[in-house]
């Protein structure tokens, strides 16, 4: 009997009378055709043979196990080897060729060769660039490695120059400077690790002075306008704020109220001119005798101004003037009531009238007026006045002379 498969050999087919072989289907192998022919392999569940399909580029050969896995090349993988593995891009008609990575990754996108997962702080798409905030080292080649340049002073990144073999920082923030953007910049000092602008409310000129104030502490240098202090903020000696309280200006020497004398020499003169400072008070202001003797702690002049306020002065000048205009008013006032005294008793005298028994005797209050006119002391129609200086007063019964 041929004894032929079911499934492998030709239904109704006789074998070979003298080999017994079965005629086989297409995949079919083996005297009864009971075994997949190469290039196929069986199918788990129905056993029936299946072409193997592996790729002529991608594998070694058409025979695959009986999985179905074909044989593949180096760099290509899956079941039918028509896919590049890991490390290896651009599957074509002879092979995969390996990722350019820089040996920074071991993937890339099979198809266009873009290295994925760039490790060791790289990017690019051949891992062929530092991340942000990293240089490439020439020793060891490609290696990258963190800048020394911190985020709150600069924008983090570095780059090595030419010929140079540290790196430099790409850009300082406002205030820092240097390679590494770790000193201060002019016109800023450290506070405490960070730079700080210097406070010198305006009173320094950097093109004099760069640095403006001291790097470490942050006290001005070369304070000017007359100023000093830690910040420039005060006058200087002999200076004072103005009344807006924004400039320093030159106190103004002022006069005592007592008389002093006002040396001033000169280097070429040969004896000293005194002043009185009565007669400057009257004829000279402060600002006058300042233009006219400068007082100068430069030129060994020597100045008996006392050491009053130019309000103050004021102040007492206003007193002696007040206190003369009220002696002026006392004078004036006594002298008009004097005359007005001498006036009353010489136009209104007083008298004395003595009766006698037969003479009426008058006496003026004030012996000075002996022809005082007495025609009205009576009011008597008769009364009459001899030329003598008698007075007779005459009435209907009586007739009576002084």
């Amino acid at each position: 009997l041929c004894n032929c498969s079911a499934v492998g050999s030709i239904v109704g087919a006789e074998c070979n009378g003298t080999t017994g072989q079965c005629p086989c289907l297409e995949g079919y192998a083996g005297l009864r055709c009971q075994s997949c022919a190469g290039g196929f392999y069986p199918e788990p569940r129905s056993q029936r043979c299946q072409p193997c399909g592996c790729s002529l580029a991608g594998s070694t050969s058409a025979q695959c196990d009986d999985s179905g896995k074909c044989q593949c090349k180096v760099g290509v993988t899956d079941l039918k080897c028509d896919r590049c593995s890991d490390g290896y891009y651009r599957f074509n008609a002879t092979t995969c060729e390996p990722c350019q990575c820089n040996n920074h990754s071991k993937t890339c996108d099979r198809l266009t060769g873009t290295c994925l997962h760039c490790q060791d702080n790289t990017k690019g798409s051949h891992c062929e660039l530092c991340k942000e905030g990293f240089y490439s080292s020439t020793h060891p080649a490609h290696a990258c490695h963190r800048c020394p340049c911190s985020t709150v002073a600069s924008t983090g990144t570095c780059r090595i120059q030419p010929g140079e073999t540290a790196p430099r920082c790409d850009q300082c923030k406002r205030g820092y400077t240097g390679p590494n953007c770790n000193r201060c910049d002019n016109g800023y000092y450290n506070s405490d690790s960070i730079c700080v602008r210097c406070k010198c409310n305006g009173n320094v000129d950097p093109a004099r002075s760069p640095s403006v104030c001291q790097p470490e502490s942050g006290e001005c240098i070369g304070c000017l306008y007359h100023t000093a202090g830690f910040h420039c903020e005060e006058c200087e000696d002999g200076y004072v704020r103005d009344p807006e309280g924004t400039n320093c200006t030159k106190k103004e020497a002022t006069l005592a109220p007592e008389t002093r004398e006002l040396t001033t020499s000169a280097p070429n003169a040969s004896k000293a001119t005194s002043f009185s400072t009565a007669v400057i008070n009257s004829t000279l202001s402060p600002t006058t005798i300042q233009t006219t003797f400068p007082i100068s702690s430069s030129d060994n002049s020597t100045s008996a101004f006392a050491d009053v306020s130019w309000t103050q002065f004021n102040i007492i000048i206003l007193t002696v003037i007040i206190i003369v205009v009220v002696l002026l008013m006392g004078f004036v006032g006594a002298v008009y009531m004097y005359r007005e005294y001498q006036n009353r008793k010489l136009n209104a005298p007083f008298w004395t009238i003595e009766l006698k028994e037969d003479n009426i005797s008058f006496s003026s209050y004030h012996d000075s007026i002996p022809n005082a006119d007495v025609s009205g002391l009576l009011e008597d129609d008769g009364n009459e006045v001899a030329p003598n200086g008698q007075l007779t007063l005459t009435t209907p019964m009586h007739n009576y002379k002084a």
